[in-house]
């Protein structure tokens, strides 16, 4: 049998094997056990035990991916008895894997499985990360382009001066250090957009700002230069506010990988 053709089987019956309530999946460790090339539960149990302390090693919670599951069997002649068992999370079941015996081919073989997956799953959640950031970027691109039409319309005249407006903007939000000392704080080139290196949180802050910022300035019939900048600085402040409040402080946040690339490598993925 081919490793390849290996890797697949065990992964059929990994999915055979599988349970699921309420979109939890879950592992018995007496069903793992023969997949793994085991046949006794005492030999197995070495190999859960080292699973359970490589997981709190991990700072891992045991109670969470080893879940206590004795259970009653029939034995002989009508009688029951409980035996010991386990329901094991998917990482549960690959620490398994990692700490079996290495002599046996199943245990190589699952290891192999579990560590391709893990890197899937990784893979899949940057993913979706990345996607999200990206989606937050061309939402505050749209807030942008819409609050720069109303302000245009309502006495900032020059570019100079929505420069200014949305510099207020950024040293209220980041507890007054400019958009060039921020660029400069993070390594950012100048003719670089500040926002293409933001968190998924700065983003949605800054579209939440700048959207309240154009509700506002409609809502109250603001004009004048003087009053359009108030407006942002209040709304921004009032952004930070909230986010101090839940332990995030925006100017001590790191700058994230370039958005242009995270775009360009995402269009050669589809």
């Amino acid at each position: 049998m081919t490793p390849q053709l290996s890797l697949l089987n065990l992964n059929q019956n990994l999915d055979e094997i599988k349970h699921v309530e309420q979109d939890l999946e879950y592992w018995s460790a007496r069903e793992l056990m023969p997949l793994l090339g085991y046949t006794t539960w005492r030999m197995f149990n070495n190999a859960l035990e080292r699973a359970r302390e490589s997981c709190k090693k991990s700072d891992q919670s045991i109670n969470y991916h080893f879940v206590d599951a004795d259970k009653m069997i029939r034995t002989g002649k009508g009688a029951t008895r409980i035996v010991k068992d386990y329901f094991l999370t998917r990482y549960a079941c690959y620490l398994v894997a990692q700490n079996g015996d290495p002599r046996k081919i199943e245990i190589a073989q699952a290891q192999t499985y579990f560590a391709i997956q893990t890197r899937k799953q990784e893979l899949s959640q940057q993913y979706l990360e990345e996607n999200n950031r990206l989606e937050s970027r061309e939402k505050l691109k749209e807030t942008e382009r819409k609050i720069e039409s109303t302000v245009y319309k309502r006495g900032i005249k020059l570019p100079s001066e929505f420069g200014i407006f949305k510099d207020n903007h950024i040293k209220a939000l980041y507890g007054g250090i400019s958009t060039a000392q921020l660029k400069k704080k993070r390594n950012i080139p100048s003719s670089r957009a500040l926002a293409d290196f933001d968190t998924t949180v700065e983003l949605k802050a800054k579209d939440f700002a700048l959207a309240m910022t154009d509700h506002n300035i409609k809502e109250k019939n603001l004009h004048g230069s003087f009053k359009l900048n108030e407006e942002v600085i209040k709304n921004s402040k009032a952004t930070r506010k909230t986010l101090l409040s839940r332990g995030i402080r925006p100017e001590s946040l790191k700058p994230q990988e370039d958005l242009k690339k995270i775009s360009s490598r995402h269009k050669e993925i589809t």
